[in-house]
């Protein structure tokens, strides 16, 4: 009996197909596709509550990307940098005005490790927070997603730094090519709410070899780098701000120090006599920086006071 319900079935779904013009037909077909790939595409993605946090991370998901809300952003302040006075002044001139809805410039931040690249750029998050700035951070491997990023960003009334923490490029890599178009590189003009800032080691985020240097020509008084040193100079000034950071002098690792051992409840006279520990630590660390300043003072505040007050 089923078996005669199904040949029914066939034949009135023949006889209904064939008043169906060949387009019909087509464009039935297509659409049952469509609904199929819809099922196994991933969903679009979901954007945050922009007023419910000012720190977002791009992360990847299920072959896709999304802004996730970092729940407790990095607390310091401006005042908690030390000794880097002109490198605040210029990033903060430029923030501001970009805030304010002026023309700013993407920033570059290089220089020595540990000297404050990455916490002036979230000192100036917390700076700016209350006027609509909100950061993003976007790792080297999802550079690729960049544009997507951005037209997620376009059109909106806040303010967005993308923050690249630490980058820097291998010979071979090609992630960098993304980062080059959306600085300044793409037909579409970038958006004017949205900014890089990023931190590196490198001056130019590649490395430099010896050998490069042998390809220099010279054109009659002039020096003309050859087509790789161009390549990695090409990127780094599509940066329109270059901010320099240097390393430490004894002094200023020291003065570092005396402010995180107050910040972290020290007495002033303790403070004083714990300068020759502060310096052995920067001995066996091999460095003196402020985040070694940094950790000397967690450190010894672990180790010697109790509850928040004096052991």
């Amino acid at each position: 009996m089923g078996f005669v319900r199904v040949r029914k079935f066939a034949a009135e779904y023949t006889r209904a197909m064939s008043d169906v013009s060949p387009l019909d037909r087509l464009i039935a077909r297509a659409e049952s596709l469509i609904e199929r790939l819809e099922q196994v595409l991933p969903p679009a993605p979901v954007l945050p509550d922009w007023s419910g946090a000012i720190a977002f991370r791009w992360r990847r998901r299920n072959g896709r990307g999304e802004l996730q809300a970092v729940r407790h952003p990095h607390p310091i302040r401006l005042d908690d940098l030390e000794n880097i006075a002109d490198q605040k002044a210029r990033i903060v001139a430029n923030t501001r005005q970009f805030v304010a809805g002026k023309s700013a410039n993407n920033v570059l931040l290089t220089g020595s490790r540990g000297s404050g690249k990455s916490s002036l750029v979230k000192a100036v998050l917390n700076e700016f927070a209350d006027r609509g700035l909100r950061l993003i951070e976007v790792d080297k491997d999802d550079l690729v997603d960049l544009p997507e990023i951005v037209d997620l960003l376009e059109g909106r009334q806040e303010r967005f730094i993308l923050f690249c923490d630490d980058l820097s490029f291998e010979a071979g890599e090609t992630a960098y090519k993304a980062l080059k178009s959306v600085l300044d590189g793409s037909v579409a003009a970038p958006p004017d709410n949205v900014l890089i800032y990023a931190t590196s080691n490198r001056r130019h985020l590649m490395p430099e070899y010896f050998s490069e240097n042998l390809d220099t020509t010279r054109v009659d008084d002039e020096i003309h780098p050859g087509e790789a040193v161009e390549e990695k100079i090409s990127l780094s000034e599509r940066f329109g701000l270059w901010i320099s950071f240097y390393p430490f002098s004894q002094d200023d690792y020291l003065a570092v120090a005396r402010h995180w051992l107050g910040q972290f409840g020290v007495a002033e006279g303790e403070i004083d006599a714990c300068e020759r520990e502060a310096l052995n630590w920067a001995l066996g660390r091999g460095s003196r920086s402020g985040r070694v300043a940094w950790q000397f003072a967690r450190d010894y505040a672990g180790r010697n006071l109790n509850n928040g007050g004096a052991a």
